[in-house]
């Protein structure tokens, strides 16, 4: 409920008792959900692919989302669950943020909540949170990282971590670069620039 004020958040409606258990209306988000690869279902497979600024702007929206997670209420909240199966896109391809069932607040002058029993997302999981179950802001911008990675690659986390840590070892990450998203860049400074922070931003992904 607190986050249906954002824009990018899937909005609560409501609760339906109409079935044998309570149901959650949201709103309608017209577009579906992204798939495991970060594209969307189609008719066929040039319709599922979203175009590089889509992705692009969809990426921006969504820190904007976690970052008024983290920083718009007396204790942080944390998603935990942030992956591309709980992102919706409405007509205007806007991205709604849902599914917080994970998520969970941090106690004021603590910096982290520690867990016995680990929640996580296969492939977005943040290793120190798996190491140490201790969830901070840095278990969503770890995810987060995962996600823009998937936008880069169009491919499903798991493929894309692997794929990833290849090419940083050979410093060579252009090579797992999305062939569609260099076909749409083409020889812009501009659009080159954005492409080279992206990537640069992938790499890494934590704050200091």
């Amino acid at each position: 409920m607190q986050m249906s004020t954002h824009k990018n958040a899937l909005k609560l409606l409501g609760c339906c008792l109409e079935f044998s258990l309570p149901a959650l209306v949201h709103e309608s988000a017209a577009k579906g959900v992204l798939r495991n690869d970060g594209s969307l279902s189609g008719d066929n497979e040039s319709q599922s692919l979203l175009p590089w600024k889509t992705r692009l702007r969809i990426a921006k929206q969504l820190a904007n989302a976690l970052t008024y997670l983290h920083t718009a209420f007396s204790r942080p909240i944390i998603h935990r669950g942030l992956s591309s199966s709980c992102i919706f896109l409405d007509d205007d391809y806007v991205p709604k943020l849902s599914n917080f069932s994970f998520s969970i607040t941090i106690p004021p002058k603590e910096s982290h909540v520690e867990e016995d029993t680990l929640k996580w997302t296969n492939g977005y999981a943040d290793p120190n949170y798996l190491a140490t179950g201790y969830i901070t802001e840095k278990t969503d911008v770890y995810s987060f990282g995962v996600l823009l990675l998937v936008f880069l690659t169009g491919r499903t986390a798991i493929t894309a971590n692997l794929k990833f840590h290849v090419a940083d070892s050979q410093i060579q990450i252009h090579n797992i670069v999305d062939p569609k998203i260099f076909e749409e860049v083409g020889e812009a400074e501009q659009e080159q620039q954005q492409l080279r922070d992206f990537r640069a931003l992938v790499m890494h992904p934590n704050p200091k």
